[in-house]
């Protein structure tokens, strides 16, 4: 494995070569710059300052000063993202997730210019089908937004932009760093005529990796177990997590008359990464083909009616690896995912003159995934070298979602109070035609499921009152609804020790929630303060049940046979939470040449009922949850000696937090710096260099898991430095 040797005072160095005096002069005008900033993930096109709801926008310039280089890593600094710090390559794709508020995973909606990008199957974040050097800024709307867009919309939406379309530019950009990690994308952008402009793209990423599992205190090393009997996370057979991935695009942006504009988005893309372990003779691989397309056209000064339709398709094979020393680790079960999301969306905006209301917005919107999971399963080496299958089950399922959305703007005159509503209606249908679970036999076990339909309502009143013209109060109240995933519902995977088994009779979850804020801004900065408080009725979780209730859930004894001490896990809607908390967000450009921005984040997450089956030890009532660390905090400092130069440093602290909800398995509060320099060398070729955990401190960060091979290293020291040319 190769690696580039920095030091960091030697990195610091090298940063301040460049470095000139200044004479101090008065800061940009913040106001004018946000201003211009508009919210596109609103649907309503609203600026951030009249956004209701706390809602963030990380610009080009954020993005280009983060010493992240990944986008999930950019945005695990805001205020009350839940990210920990391992980027998305490291992880398994099943689990490459976003938390917003502690709501948990695959319960946030991502979009990539307006377009899911949520996994189909999995609900996760498929972050590598865009690289960070084609992202033009990041929405982040924190709070239900059920209202606007369905399902997902529960903890609040992502929306990426990629850089628009220009005339005949082109751009190569490339990086390489630390673990042997490159990326490299090229661009090239063809005016064709008056109508149509063309970027074609192709992006690749490959790392090494790191070792993923820790060595240091709380976790033991092997063959070492702590005092609940748990084995050490780094067991032998272990490695890094190499990666690699490959994007190509075709991108198409069409202006058919003065009144209609449209695009269209063609992509190709794959990944492959080692299993969760770094074991070199799994494999894990994801294919997709992803097409978009849409039109706005104005109907007339003050109406438009804008159009889309999308398309995803996705194999994804994986394999797991079972590791019980002495005995050598072995493929413990492979599993192939076949799936797919197809929607389409129209909605009609409608801007009144001299009316109590100012936007009237009409949408209705479709979408359809659907999946198929084949698992084998392996009780031994030996089983898998001969094919010889303990178990195999199969499922075929669909969902589909329709939804009918309107939305009311009101600013008043006799006192500056702006109020939006916005009523909302989905109808969730869920089929799975095919579901059995076979044993060593061959012989399938079936299960008839009957067909399910729910109706849900998802109100959103938002108020905004303008006190003066720095400051502001907001608040706003809402509900959701978050379907379960396919993978709950539809695979079922299993060896001789455990049995997961997914419930196709699953229903969506249920939250309501509220905020209220305040923002003040000044010429050269701002300060926005949020409460909030969310409630969760009928969340999934799989707690482990008894022989009988696995065997009542379809198992055949062949499978769940009651030996060895073999454990059986089974989703079910028996869980209701409560997340209320605290976010602030403050930025001040003390100077032309100085500017600091901080985060931080309390957050209190806890159970309050738990239903038939769930252990109470485990999973105990009133007690913060595993995986959310109650206070996260976030500072940065810009300097930009010149124009387009700057050198920025932050620091990401997170408090004590817990592996799990029975807090046995401790996770230690860290602090981590990071550096980022940019030098733009003429108006074609800039470069910059930046390091990850700069002092490459050795900690555990923060995650979900059940023993103490779940613990996660946190990412080691990582020196990149990269540059880009525009031609």
């Amino acid at each position: 494995m190769k690696t580039i040797k920095i030091t960091p005072i030697a990195f610091v160095a090298v940063l301040m070569l460049n470095q000139v005096n200044a004479q101090t002069v008065a800061p940009p005008d913040y106001g004018q710059r946000i201003g211009d900033v508009i919210v596109s993930a609103s649907k309503a096109g609203t600026e951030l300052k009249d956004m209701a709801q706390n809602t963030s926008v990380l610009t080009n310039e954020d993005i280009q000063n983060a010493p992240a280089m990944t986008i999930d890593q950019v945005l695990k600094n805001q205020s009350s993202v839940f990210l920990n710090d391992q980027p998305y390559y490291e992880k398994d794709p099943t689990g490459q997730s976003l938390n917003v508020r502690g709501l948990g995973n695959a319960r946030t909606l991502a979009l990539i210019d307006g377009l899911p990008a949520n996994d189909a199957m999995y609900g996760t974040i498929q972050w590598n089908l865009v690289p960070l050097s084609a992202v033009e800024d990041v929405e982040l709307i924190r709070g239900g937004v059920s209202n606007l867009y369905g399902n997902m919309g529960m903890g609040g939406v992502v929306n990426i932009t990629t850089k628009p379309i220009s005339d005949n530019k082109g751009e190569i950009s490339g990086s390489y760093g630390t673990f042997n990690t490159s990326n490299a994308a090229v661009s090239k952008e063809i005016a064709v005529d008056e109508v149509l402009k063309l970027r074609v793209s192709a992006d690749y990423f490959n790392t090494d990796g790191y070792i993923n599992q820790p060595t240091i205190s709380p976790a033991t090393v092997y063959p070492n177990k702590n005092k609940a009997n748990q084995s050490a996370p780094l067991l032998p057979g272990m490695g890094p997590e190499s990666a690699g991935s490959a994007n190509y695009r075709l991108q198409g942006s069409l202006k058919l008359s003065s009144d209609t504009d449209a695009f269209f988005n063609i992509g190709s893309h794959n990944m492959h990464n080692l299993p969760t372990g770094g074991y070199n003779f799994a494999t894990k691989t994801t294919n997709e083909t992803t097409f978009s397309a849409g039109a706005t056209t104005r109907l007339s000064a003050s109406e438009k009616v804008q159009v889309n339709a999308y398309y995803e398709n996705t194999t994804l094979w994986q394999q797991n690896v079972s590791n019980s020393p002495p005995s050598a680790p072995y493929i413990s079960a492979n599993y192939n995912d076949p799936y797919s999301t197809t929607g389409a969306s129209a909605q009609y905006t409608k801007d009144l003159k001299d009316q109590i209301i100012d936007q009237a917005i009409l949408s209705v919107d479709a979408r359809q995934v659907a999946a198929q999971n084949l698992t084998n399963s392996f009780s031994s080496a030996a089983g898998y070298a001969s094919g010889t299958v303990t178990s195999s089950d199969y499922a075929k399922g669909q969902q589909e979602f329709y939804g009918l959305m309107a939305q009311f703007k009101s600013k008043m005159d006799v006192i500056p109070l702006q109020a939006t509503l916005s009523l909302r209606g989905d109808q969730w249908q869920s089929q799975t035609p095919t579901y059995w679970i076979a044993g060593s036999n061959g012989i399938p076990s079936y299960t008839n499921v009957p067909n399910q339909t729910v109706n849900k309502f998802s109100p959103n009143l938002g108020l905004l009152y303008q006190a003066t013209k720095e400051l502001d109060f907001r608040a706003a109240a809402y509900q959701g609804f978050h379907a379960p995933g396919l993978n709950n519902t539809l695979r079922t995977y299993g060896n001789a020790t455990s049995v997961s088994l997914a419930n196709p009779l699953l229903t969506p979850e249920n939250m309501t929630g509220y905020e209220i804020g305040t923002d003040y801004r000044w010429n050269a900065g701002f300060v926005q303060v949020t409460g909030f408080s969310a409630q969760v009725k009928n969340a999934v979780y799989a707690p482990n049940v008894s022989l009988s209730q696995a065997q009542a859930a379809g198992c055949p004894a062949t499978v769940c046979t009651g030996l060895g001490g073999q454990t059986y896990s089974l989703y079910g809607n028996n869980q209701n939470l409560q997340s209320q908390g605290l976010e602030v967000q403050a930025h001040h450009d003390i100077n032309a040449q100085w500017g600091i921005d901080g985060t931080y984040t309390h957050t209190n997450t806890v159970l309050t009922w738990i239903g038939d089956g769930v252990s109470s030890t485990l999973n105990p009532i009133g007690s913060q949850v595993g995986g959310v660390p109650q206070n996260m905090g976030y500072a940065a400092v810009t300097y930009s000696p010149l124009p387009k130069t700057s050198i920025s440093a932050n620091i990401r602290w997170v408090g004590n937090s817990w592996l799990d909800g029975a807090h046995t398995l401790p996770v230690a509060g860290y602090a981590v710096i990071g550096l980022k320099a940019n030098y733009q060398i003429t108006q074609q070729a800039s470069i910059f260099a930046s390091a990850v955990n700069l002092f490459n401190r050795n900690y555990i960060t923060y995650g979900t898991g059940t023993s103490q091979g779940s613990y996660i290293l946190g990412q080691p020291q990582t020196i990149t430095i990269g540059g880009r040319i525009i031609f």
